[in-house]
């Protein structure tokens, strides 16, 4: 089968270990089953696993892509869970072994991918194949970020850092639509402009001080705007944290955060209920991801290189 793998890694030249070509079809365990692909979305993840961040080399070659929505085996419309792990309290996030599609198992970037039957959700009828395909991570992440992690009701006024990527659209898709204020941050005037369109209320530089502190923030970026983060919180509010695109290493003004009881939330992912609700949530009130651009995947480096640029504005999606 067709399918673009990672294999090797550079963390100065990530698209140099882009492969493109024949690849061996998915072995079925037991529990599994096979979904052929119809789309499949592109995450600030594919670009880590090629810059050798979070994959041990002995699993090179390995098939590239966390999201997918396609057909499984008996014809029905899915969307795959691309968390592989067993639920601890329900919840397949807090497995320590947990791993995403395209870790320890191929990804979703071929034909066929291989899941465990437990990881399909039906996919709505009103939303398609590609807008489907970029629920299972960023969009995922962003709906259990506002609704379960921030812990604020409607009217609250949430700051999402780095208008642009996949999971920052999601968050002003999403907290629009679930009644919160929503301001963003991007240093281009571009993406603040399409934030704007997308349903943000507000928008600013980034590291502009803000006219009135916020109830909460939603921190992709990490490094670059951890600080403007921690100031921008009024007393009692909440960071919702789920990556760091500029940076790991971010120091942090404890008096702030003690002092004024602010408290950090870290966020991964989702669970498998939590991407079906999150289906029904688009369904019921139409709203639906923002897609930089569509590729066949066969033209998948074309969409590798835009986000490597920081090209793009929500996601890239690649058809098959």
């Amino acid at each position: 089968m067709f399918a673009v793998t990672a294999t090797q890694t550079d963390p100065d030249d990530p698209i140099k270990g882009l492969t493109l070509g024949e690849h061996p079809e998915p072995a079925v365990p037991e529990g599994w089953t096979t979904v052929t692909v119809r789309a499949a979305a592109l995450n600030h993840h594919d670009l880590w696993t090629l810059k050798g961040v979070g994959i041990s080399q002995e699993r090179l070659p390995i098939v590239l892509g966390c999201d997918a929505a396609g057909v499984d085996e008996d014809g029905n419309e899915v969307i795959v869970h691309s968390v592989i792990g067993t639920p601890v309290g329900g919840d397949e996030t807090l497995d320590p072994a947990r791993s995403l599609l395209s870790e320890k198992y191929d990804g979703t970037f071929a034909e066929k991918v291989a899941v465990p039957r437990r990881n399909l959700v039906p996919k709505p009828a009103a939303i398609s194949f590609e807008e489907a395909a970029c629920l299972p991570t960023a969009w995922l992440t962003a709906y259990r970020m506002i609704f379960d992690k921030a812990g604020l009701e409607p009217g609250s006024t949430i700051l999402v850092q780095g208008a642009g990527g996949g999971v920052a659209t999601a968050l002003i898709a999403l907290g629009r639509a679930g009644g919160f204020r929503v301001w963003a941050t991007s240093r281009s005037q571009d993406k603040r402009e399409r934030a704007l369109a997308l349903g943000a209320d507000r928008v600013f530089e980034t590291g502009a001080r803000l006219p009135e502190r916020v109830d909460a923030v939603m921190e992709t970026v990490g490094e670059a705007t951890w600080k403007h983060s921690l100031s921008s919180l009024r007393p009692g509010g909440r960071i919702v944290t789920c990556g760091a695109t500029s940076g790991m290493v971010a120091p942090t003004q404890l008096a702030q955060v003690y002092f004024l009881q602010k408290s950090i939330i870290g966020s991964t992912m989702g669970t498998r209920e939590q991407l079906a609700r999150l289906a029904v949530f688009l369904e019921q009130t139409g709203v639906r991801p923002a897609i930089d651009r569509v590729l066949p995947l066969a033209e998948a480096e074309e969409g590798f290189a835009a986000m490597h640029r920081g090209e793009v504005f929500g996601k890239v999606v690649f058809t098959l």
